[in-house]
């Protein structure tokens, strides 16, 4: 017996003397845990120990528990301050690699901005609406009878033919993406009686060559107007006013007679070409014009079909390029660029909202 006790006494000096040994020594986080895990883990030096006692006479286990015991709590309470003291200073030395001077000047976000079109929208809308218009929205996808019937464009006529209008479904139903949006005319005049004072934007689709001032996809901003007493006068004022609210009284307007089949009389409606001021570009075919779109006095058959008594009331219609109205403003030389997704082209509109 005294020889297994004189033994277990000289193992546990061993591990005490090794154990401390190696404790002075450890320099980093990977040493502390290799280290706890060797000595005080489950499967550790100390643990292993313990679990022999089994094996001991049972008169000389109180003994040798004991010894065992005040050996594993002799090396936590050494290894605890070491163990402190590595952790503190590898969380010392991860916060001054991860050091952010707050002095510095920040990163600038990238700002978005509204897109040209729909700002030019939003600049239109708040111009008519100082004139008394007020903006309505109407489908995209259209009828035959909205987008052609009630607007006096008969079924011989050219705008209906296939290749110049883009069909959603079976042609002889007439599903169509809308050419322009004058179907809320007749959608607005046959839900309210006059007066009529509207404005509707939004996108409309021909199935047209693509060119610097040409899509198959654009923006319109269609306008009527339906009271008593309403003259071409009152048409001319209205565009005036807004292309001087657009473009300054600079700009020179002209006003040519044109046909359109839900107007009489009509007229297509220019504006001097800001890009080469009035010279001559591609933009503006080299005639110094660039043509907003076209206008003039309601149809008397377009009211009749609404339900209107052309003897009492008239009115006045206009559709207008959005883009082209941008394309003035700005110095834009190509339409096309709108649909493009072109980062270099937006963020010139991102610098000019946040200025």
């Amino acid at each position: 017996m005294e020889t297994q006790i004189h033994g277990l006494t000289e193992k546990i000096a061993d591990a005490r003397s090794q154990a401390t040994g190696q404790l002075q020594a450890l320099s980093s986080l990977g040493d502390v845990q290799e280290w706890e895990r060797a000595w005080l883990g489950p499967k550790g030096e100390i643990t292993t120990m313990l679990r022999s006692l089994g094996t001991l006479p049972k008169d000389e286990r109180p003994v040798a528990g004991r010894e065992t015991q005040a050996l594993r709590q002799e090396l936590e309470t050494a290894f605890a301050p070491i163990r402190d003291r590595i952790e503190r200073e590898a969380l010392d030395a991860r916060l001054e690699d991860e050091r952010v001077d707050v002095t510095l000047p920040g990163i600038d976000p990238q700002i978005g901005a509204i897109h040209p079109v729909s700002r030019m929208i939003d600049e239109l809308v708040e111009i008519f609406g100082q004139l008394g218009f007020q903006a309505v929205f109407g489908p995209e996808v259209e009828t035959g009878r909205y987008n052609f019937d009630l607007l006096n464009i008969p079924a011989d006529h050219p705008a209906r033919d296939v290749w110049d209008t883009i069909l959603v479904d079976d042609p002889t139903a007439e599903i169509v993406m809308r050419t322009h949006t004058s179907p809320m005319q007749a959608r607005t005049m046959e839900r309210i009686d006059p007066p009529v004072r509207v404005i509707v934007p939004g996108r409309t689709y021909r199935y047209e060559a693509q060119d610097a001032s040409h899509e198959w996809m654009f923006t319109q901003l269609e306008g009527l107007a339906v009271d008593r007493n309403i003259t071409m006068t009152d048409l001319k004022g209205v565009l005036q006013e807004m292309a001087r609210q657009l473009f300054g009284p600079e700009r020179r307007v002209r006003f040519r007679c044109d046909y359109f089949p839900f107007v009489e009389p009509g007229v297509d409606f220019a504006v001097d070409c800001a890009i080469c001021s009035g010279k001559g570009c591609r933009v503006c075919k080299q005639s110094g014009w660039l043509e907003m779109g076209g206008a003039g006095m309601v149809h008397p058959n377009v009211l009749r079909g609404v339900g209107y008594d052309p003897d009492e009331y008239t009115g006045f219609a206009f559709g207008l390029g959005i883009e082209r109205i941008v394309m003035m403003k700005y110095g834009v030389d190509d339409l096309r660029i709108f649909n493009t997704n072109d980062l270099r082209f937006l963020k010139k509109f991102a610098t000019a909202a946040v200025s």
